[in-house]
């Protein structure tokens, strides 16, 4: 009877005992971190002196603060052309990629390459291509007449060149991801499609585009949240400039925390990343989750 009482209570115990590790790793690298931030929000700190409670300051310097909303602004630009430009490219690029062919399978192995090279490595090659005097894309520009473009350093350019790095490096992945896809679509379908002599564009928006929606579902939220913790490429490109205009809420969090030295203010700049991110997350799951078919 008593060895019958700790096997039951063995059997019971058994489930937390395998996931307690993972849970202690959750709590001490991600739940920690976030209680923790959201604490130093209500001081000002400077890392080496009395912290000084300040209740919500921190908070309304932020909101007061013109360049925290030309951040937003510039963070929600780069966050919507990037995802936006991301998604049609990987779309169109699948649709033309996906039949299971040799040379096919050569340029999914092509496009994919830059998503395993690292920010860092990717965002030197780009320095080079935008450079503005010897720079692989003024050369090309001017090969067909058209004057150099100082990418960079040019307030009107400089976001658009980095939404040019990110994209260039999520396509690879976002395409596999799709031609999985595609490729998973029942072909009576297609076949049906085509006798009924349906278009190509019909085929695609009626019948490709409502079969693939749970992964496009997926791979849009995933690029949203990864654009806007965006800061390699900035920190090594353009260092938020010129004048601001390529600076996101990562890269002011980082500016306020590691080189002004401002760690509660920088905390509460983490606190309303974590809340954008959750907002928008779940007015996504509220607008379109609806809208996907799942077969």
């Amino acid at each position: 009877m008593e060895q019958m009482t700790k096997r039951k209570l063995g059997s019971l115990l058994k489930p937390y005992a395998l996931i307690t590790p993972a849970m202690i790793i959750f709590i001490l690298f991600f739940i920690y971190p976030i209680v923790y931030m959201v604490y130093l929000s209500f001081f000002k700190w400077n890392m080496i002196g009395d912290m000084n409670f300040i209740g919500l300051n921190n908070y309304t310097s932020l909101f007061a603060n013109s360049e925290f909303w030309v951040v937003m602004k510039n963070t929600f630009f780069f966050m919507l052309l990037s995802v936006g430009l991301v998604i049609l490219f990987s779309t169109l690029m699948a649709v033309y990629l996906h039949k299971n062919t040799k040379i096919n399978n050569l340029l999914q192995s092509v496009i994919f390459a830059p998503y395993i090279i690292s920010f860092v490595s990717i965002s030197f090659i780009f320095l080079w291509m935008f450079e503005p005097d010897y720079g692989l894309f003024n050369y090309l520009l001017e090969r067909i007449g058209i004057s150099s473009v100082r990418w960079l350093q040019n307030t009107n350019t400089a976001m658009i060149s980095l939404v040019m790095v990110s994209v260039w490096k999520g396509v690879g992945y976002n395409t596999l991801i799709i031609i999985s896809a595609i490729q998973k679509i029942p072909s009576y379908l297609f076949e049906a499609a085509e006798l009924d002599r349906s278009s190509r564009a019909k085929t695609f928006f009626k019948i490709t585009i409502p079969m693939i929606s749970p992964t496009m579902f997926f791979l849009v939220l995933v690029n949203l949240i990864a654009s806007l913790k965006t800061f390699e490429t900035i920190q090594l490109m353009t260092l938020g400039g010129p004048a601001n205009s390529t600076k996101t809420l990562v890269y002011y969090l980082y500016e306020y925390g590691f080189s002004f030295y401002k760690i509660g203010y920088a905390s509460a700049v983490g606190v309303v990343l974590m809340v954008l991110i959750g907002v928008l997350t779940v007015i996504y799951f509220k607008v379109l989750s609806k809208k996907v078919y799942y077969h």
